[in-house]
C-alpha cells in the first residue's frame, strides 16, 4: 500500500482583505487562528515522515501552512499551479466577475481557465503519499468538480481553514470528504 495517496486540499484561514481589495492579501487575525486550529487538527492524524506540505504562493495560502509546518518540523514548497483563480478584469472588477463566474458551467469559459484547471489537476495527479496543500476556495471548487464529474464551477462553499480529502482508496483518486461549509460569502 505504499502508493497510497492522501491529498488533504486547506483552504487558506480568513484573509485580512477581500478578494476584490487585494490582490494578495495575508491573514486576519481570526485567520491566524483558524490556521493554528486547522494544524493541530492535521497534526493528531499526520506524523512528519511521508508527509509533504505544499502551498499556494498566495500570501494567505502560505501563512495557513505556517502552524502545520512548524509543528511538524516540515518545509512546505510552493507550488503556482494552486493559486487562486486568474481574473481577466481589473481589481475592482474582480468580486462582480467572480459572482458571474460561480453561476456559469464549465463549457461556458474560456480556454485559459481551463487550462487552469487541466494544471491544476495535472498538479495533484503528479503528487504521491500524503500531501497537505494550502489553496483556495475555486481551486478546491475546481479539484472536487473534476472528480465529481460536474459541470457547475461552483460545487460547493468550503470555508476557511476546511479540510477536504482526495484519495485514491477505491482505485483511483476521487472525493473522499468535502470540509466544513462556510455560511457567508467568499473573502
Amino acid at each position: 500500500m505504499s502508493n497510497a495517496r492522501a491529498i488533504y486540499l486547506v483552504r487558506h484561514g480568513e484573509a485580512a482583505a477581500s478578494w476584490g481589495q487585494s490582490p494578495d492579501p495575508g491573514l486576519s487575525e481570526l485567520g491566524h487562528s483558524q490556521a493554528k486550529e486547522t494544524a493541530q487538527q492535521l497534526e493528531a492524524h499526520l506524523s512528519a515522515p511521508g508527509v509533504t506540505l505544499v502551498s499556494s504562493p498566495l500570501l494567505r495560502a502560505q501563512e495557513t501552512a505556517i502552524p502545520l509546518a512548524a509543528a511538524l518540523g516540515l518545509e512546505v514548497s510552493v507550488d503556482e499551479c494552486f493559486r487562486e483563480i486568474p481574473s481577466p478584469v481589473p481589481l475592482d472588477e474582480r468580486q462582480d466577475w467572480l459572482r458571474g463566474f460561480m453561476r456559469q458551467q464549465w463549457h461556458e469559459q474560456e480556454p485559459a481557465l481551463h487550462q487552469w484547471r487541466q494544471n491544476i489537476v495535472d498538479a495533484v495527479e503528479s503528487l504521491s503519499g500524503t500531501t497537505i496543500v494550502f489553496t483556495h476556495f475555486l481551486v478546491i471548487n475546481a479539484l472536487v468538480g473534476w472528480y465529481q464529474k460536474r459541470e457547475e464551477t461552483l460545487v460547493f462553499w468550503p470555508d476557511n481553514a476546511s479540510v477536504t480529502v482526495l484519495d485514491d482508496s477505491t482505485g483511483s483518486l476521487a472525493v473522499r470528504s468535502l470540509g466544513k461549509q462556510m455560511s457567508s460569502v467568499v473573502n
